[in-house]
């Protein structure tokens, strides 16, 4: 048997890690099949891995650091190690289960990498950093229900505390209390005594102290199921993973807040306290995590804008995530919720600003909100498709640099046995032209032709400013000045913004049209809606107008020509 370290140190970290995301990856499905609280969209292994993922990317980071660096190589202190953990964690975290795995790290890290921290733990040590990961991670939830993931964190912790010895004997006890727990939450919680399962973010918890154990001791705890699928054994066993009627594809039937909202937010305390209060009176499901000016932020709410508004208010929100739960889809926190089958098709779409992150989850599709030079990975796309809990997905890049991007993420879910149909979508208008002629209903072949012909029957351009000097289609821009593209190229230079708009939206109608949308961005006149309309209305006979607010997006306005 290889030596396993008796103390909790860097390295004991660095393996933790690696093992807990390696486990994760064996159970993701299992613990996906299972999640039916607070929102039956079957990902909560999904989003526990990909949170861990993020925390051992950036541990291997560190030590890579001092590898290259010649100093102590491979060697970083538990401090350096903690921090990096729970700082991947937090910038990765993914709904409602990866945001508070992100927080029990903080708080393990919070106790462990202290001004006077050792440069490894002993068990009484760890125990205290369990303890105040429990705590810390309950604190976080505005509205803490027993019977979940905080149920078994705390369980965990108890038992630690309990315990005597060093780090294995410690961190075998936290996993012996959780597995407990985690046997009875159906007894704490009706929605999973009514589905016959366990609490699926307790389950993934308790995957991530099996891998603990493992890495201090060498051993694999017994009853543990992190070795991959297989039946139940030990506590958890009076409680199958899933009901016997349960069909894998089925979730819990409506109620609850219509939209996920996530993001990253860089704001002080007292700003973040205001947030909780405003958020709380919009929502459920709020878990807000982090400090020292970097919080992740996570609720469920009918009104994705005014959330992410009250983070602007707040501070500043980035990678700006707004999953719409579909009809299928919805909170389970009550009794007599019905069985309902995935929906048959959805469109994912990525969008530049809120007011069409929203417009477009009105619609009924998924939204992946883009700044400004953070376009999304393809890794937020396919997480983005599988919260949409679709057969058939129809993806919408709207963005010519986005679109190998976009193939990508098709392709990985391909694999996983859902159908996708990219529409090369090169602008959020002709997104939205697509999206007006989606039916469900009809064929997916017919549907995917229809949405692609209006999305290419639909000419785009945009008005914006330019940041430097520059050579265009057009000639030499100067910073400042105002750019009006047409499909993608410079046009029209001009001083005036709106002067630049009539210009731009008369090259486009030029070549006839029957409707032209605006979608108009925080830092346009607030007369530019106006007088394009007027442009239409008495230049243009029988040409209809459509008016859309897109918010802080990245072009000061949008304009489409169908």
């Amino acid at each position: 048997m290889p030596q396993v370290p008796q103390t909790f140190d860097a390295l004991a970290v660095r393996a933790w890690c690696g093992l807990a995301l390696d486990a994760l990856g064996r159970a993701r499905e299992e613990i996906d099949a299972i999640n039916v609280y607070p929102v039956a969209d079957g990902d909560t292994g999904t989003n526990l891995y990909l949170t861990l993922e993020s925390a051992a990317t950036a541990v291997e980071a560190v030590f890579a650091g001092h590898e290259a660096g010649g100093v102590d190589p491979g060697r970083p202190t538990l401090a350096d190690a903690v921090r990096a953990m729970a700082h991947g964690a937090l910038i990765g975290a993914r709904g409602n289960s990866g945001t508070i795995l992100a927080q029990l790290l903080r708080g393990m890290a919070q106790v462990l990498a202290g001004d006077d921290a050792p440069a490894h733990a002993d068990g009484a040590g760890l125990g205290l950093a369990l303890r105040h990961a429990a705590d810390s991670a309950r604190q976080a939830v505005a509205h803490p229900v027993e019977g979940t993931v905080l149920t078994v964190a705390s369980a965990a912790a108890d038992a630690a505390g309990s315990a005597d010895g060093d780090c294995g004997a410690v961190a075998r006890a936290a996993y012996e209390g959780a597995r407990t727990a985690l046997a009875e939450t159906p007894d704490r919680l009706d929605v999973l005594r009514q589905a016959g399962v366990v609490d699926a973010g307790g389950r993934g918890l308790v995957t991530v102290l099996a891998a603990l154990v493992e890495s201090l001791t060498g051993e694999t705890p017994r009853g543990t199921a992190a070795r991959g699928p297989g039946p139940h054994t030990g506590p958890e066993a009076s409680h199958p993973a899933v009901a016997p009627c349960a069909d894998d594809d089925a979730v819990f039937g409506p109620g609850g807040p219509a939209f996920e909202v996530i993001y990253l937010l860089e704001a002080e305390d007292a700003a973040v306290a205001r947030l909780r209060e405003r958020l709380d009176l919009l929502g459920d499901s709020l878990v807000v995590v982090g400090g020292d000016g970097l919080w992740n932020v996570h609720v469920h709410v009918d009104d994705a804008g005014a959330a992410v508004e009250a983070g602007v208010e707040a501070g500043r929100p980035y990678r700006i995530r707004i999953t719409h739960f579909g009809a299928g889809d919805a909170h389970a926190p009550g009794a007599g919720r019905t069985i309902a089958e995935r929906v048959q098709r959805a469109v994912v779409a990525v969008v530049p600003g809120e007011g069409l992150a929203g417009l477009y989850a009105e619609a009924g599709a998924t939204a992946v909100l883009a700044r400004p030079g953070e376009p999304p990975a393809s890794g937020e796309l396919v997480q983005a498709v599988r919260r949409a809990h679709a057969r058939e997905v129809v993806l919408l890049p709207n963005d010519a640099e986005l679109r190998h991007t976009a193939a990508a993420a098709a392709e990985q879910v391909r694999a996983q046995g859902v159908r996708v149909a990219l529409i090369p979508t090169r602008s959020a208008v002709q997104g939205i032209a697509a999206l007006a002629v989606h039916e469900p209903e009809r064929r997916f072949d017919e549907d995917v032709v229809a949405m692609t012909s209006a999305a290419g029957a639909t000419r785009y351009a945009e008005v914006t400013v330019a940041e430097r000097q520059s050579w265009t289609m057009a000639g030499i821009c100067q910073a400042g000045d105002v750019l009006g593209l047409v499909d993608g190229d410079v046009a029209v230079i001009g001083q005036d913004l709106t002067e630049t708009a009539l210009a731009v939206l008369d090259r486009m109608l030029a070549a006839g049209g029957e409707l032209v949308t605006l979608v108009v961005g925080d830092g346009a006149p607030e007369s530019v809606a106006e007088r394009l309309e007027a442009r239409v209305r008495e230049g243009y006979l029988a040409v209809d107008t459509v008016v859309h607010h897109g918010g802080r997006q990245g072009s000061v306005l949008l304009i489409g020509v169908e």
